[in-house]
């Protein structure tokens, strides 16, 4: 070992108990779409109509999780991890969105608890990764009420069947990509261009997640947000109010409503709409107690009121729409920074940056990164993956998670996104964020040299941690 990496593994020293994760979702690792009794989910529509997807990819198989649990629980164990987060496929529960559950579907997930138990890693459930079934989009999907109030029986029940097995239940992930990259750019399922429906849509979402906390009452429950650092590209009077803009939009319209109970009143009048379908008590609903914020946090954006420019950050592979609804005038433009496979710049000081805000401005509440990571250009060499820019990326974003916590931020824990390669939404399989390399033809896993990097970080960690005697 270098003197280097030994002063790194000494700078990157967490308190006792904090968690040591990845992540996953459902739809991008589980496969069998239609075994035991597993419904139709709007991915598996949106993936098959010719178009959507790069290169007509879909999860009908993925990475085959669903078969395969066993060895990539067995993997976790080997890296050292503390915690896995995944998600619970809906359409796999109740295949038409309501009504009685499929057991067989509550059995899978609670093998998949008992095998990481039995490893010592506790289970992080998500209740919604964007898989909704198809039954409940026909009726309207997120833009109608309804499916808010659909969401919270469905939460219920799994609670139900799995509060004796899981560490931490989270609700909805990500509420701003579900509505709009699925109701406003039509880059994400089910694919619609509808921005007052997409407006309709985030406050059903976290409507859901307000209903879901109530119905569930859980031992420990968390919300889930992407955020984003923000930064304006000069000081001019537009390019400020490009930042407010994107900030209200992507951090504060979800900050606000889950931590606050209110609405951004800048970001209400950015929205060209009749908000009449925020009804009496909504708001106080959404507001329901919760014991932990998980953030998700990936890059900045820099923009501008300027016009010319490049009208989405989300880097779409197939032609779309703006999800910046109201704001569909504001450009994205590169702040000068390294980018990844995704177009996304490496900025880990925006990772301290939003976690210190969210602990200044918000009332106090624990915090875990629940999501980080990044996709690169891997390439195969003599039967190992030497991926030095991911490497680089965790280790940078773990040092922001040492300065958050060295400066008050009370964070928890790290989930490195993501656990394996998968079915990348929009990009088919074609960008690789794994820690672990899938060769989607054999299903063979490999460990990359970024995973055993993070393995010996946890272990230096764990052997710092106090022991009972």
């Amino acid at each position: 070992m270098t003197t280097q990496e030994e002063q790194t593994r000494a700078e990157l020293r967490f308190p006792a108990g904090f968690a040591w994760g990845a992540a996953t979702s459902a739809y991008q690792i589980e496969g069998a779409v239609a075994e035991d009794g597993r419904g139709v989910s709007i991915w598996d529509t949106f993936a098959k109509t010719p178009g959507k997807v790069l290169n007509g990819h879909n999860a009908d198989v993925a990475i085959d999780h669903y078969h395969r649990y066993r060895e990539d629980v067995a993997i976790m164990a080997d890296l050292g991890l503390s915690a896995y987060r995944f998600s619970v496929s809906w359409p796999r529960i109740q295949p038409t969105g309501s009504g009685a559950v499929n057991q067989k579907g509550l059995d899978f997930y609670k093998r998949l608890c008992d095998e990481l138990r039995q490893h010592a890693i506790d289970p992080w459930l998500t209740l919604y990764h964007w898989d909704l079934p198809q039954a409940l989009e026909d009726k309207g999907g997120w833009p109608n009420r309804d499916t808010a109030y659909r969401f919270a029986e469905y939460a219920a029940a799994v609670h139900d069947a799995l509060k004796d097995y899981v560490h931490t239940f989270s609700t909805v992930n990500e509420p701003w990509c579900a509505a709009f990259l699925g109701y406003a750019s039509g880059e994400h399922a089910p694919g619609r261009r509808e921005p007052e429906n997409a407006i309709r849509g985030a406050h059903h979402l976290n409507l859901a997640h307000g209903l879901a906390v109530q119905a569930m009452n859980a031992r420990r429950v968390g919300g889930c947000v992407n955020l984003y650092a923000i930064s304006p590209e000069t000081d001019s009077e537009r390019d400020l109010d490009a930042a407010r803009r994107i900030d209200g939009l992507q951090n504060r319209f979800f900050l606000d409503a889950l931590l606050l109970g209110r609405y951004p009143e800048d970001v209400l009048a950015d929205l060209p709409f009749d908000k009449g379908f925020i009804e009496p008590g909504d708001m106080k609903t959404i507001n329901a107690p919760i014991d932990v914020l998980l953030v998700n946090y990936y890059s900045r954006f820099t923009v501008s009121g300027a016009p010319g420019g490049k009208a989405s950050a989300a880097a779409a592979p197939t032609d779309s729409g703006s999800p910046w609804v109201g704001s569909e005038h504001v450009s994205f433009v590169n702040g000068g920074r390294p980018v990844t496979a995704m177009g996304w710049e490496i900025d880990e000081g925006g990772l301290v940056e939003i976690l210190t805000r969210v602990a200044r401005e918000y009332p106090p509440i624990p915090m875990v990164v629940s999501e980080n990571g990044a996709a690169f250009e891997d390439v195969l060499d003599g039967g190992r993956i030497h991926d030095r820019e991911r490497l680089a990326y965790v280790e940078a974003h773990l040092g922001a998670c040492k300065e958050a916590i060295d400066a008050g931020v009370p964070l928890e824990g790290y989930f490195a996104w993501s656990l394996m390669d998968n079915f990348e939404w929009a990009w088919g399989y074609g960008k690789r964020f794994g820690l672990v390399r899938v060769d989607f033809e054999t299903q063979e896993r490999l460990v990359k040299d970024s995973a055993l990097w993070y393995a010996e970080i946890i272990r230096q960690n764990r052997r710092h941690e106090p022991t009972d005697s």
